[in-house]
């Protein structure tokens, strides 16, 4: 006979941990760069500096950047529940940085005068979309 037994306010249901169950590692990788990479937005939006890449100093670039990022960093959360309709914001999120992206570059608050800047928007947005793609073909790993 336990203690728990004897004392029954000692037995109290542990809280529903599913958050923390197994999940496939790629999800698991895909998911967290997400967070790192939509963090790291979130501080280049304010220092205007990621490893010599050098992004807008205006104030509007900096929160639609920010913006990007914190939307970046939710769908890699939303990806690491493991739940479907998570899965579903998370891509619709995913579509929100890359549009959040070309109309930076489209209305000129991305600097694209040189060519880190290019590539780094371009390699960028591609790591974006193959997240997208790569959850999407992960759809049957997420529960209802």
């Amino acid at each position: 006979m336990s203690f728990a037994t004897l004392n029954p306010l000692y037995n109290v249901a542990l809280p529903n941990m599913t958050f923390f169950r197994s999940r496939p590692f790629g999800i698991t990788i895909v998911g967290s760069l997400m967070i790192l990479f939509g963090l790291a937005e979130v501080a280049t939006a304010f220092t205007h500096d990621f490893f010599g890449i050098k992004t807008s100093a205006v104030n509007a670039a900096n929160w639609l950047s920010a913006l990007i990022g914190i939307s970046y960093a939710a769908a890699g959360v939303l990806v690491l529940s493991m739940k479907r309709r998570a899965a579903a914001v998370a891509l619709l999120l995913l579509a929100v940085v890359i549009v959040g992206r070309v109309v930076l570059v489209a209305s000129g608050l991305y600097p694209t005068d040189s060519a880190e800047n290019t590539l780094a928007i371009i390699a960028g947005t591609t790591i974006v979309a193959v997240f997208a793609v790569y959850i999407a073909l992960k759809w049957r790993s997420f529960s209802a």
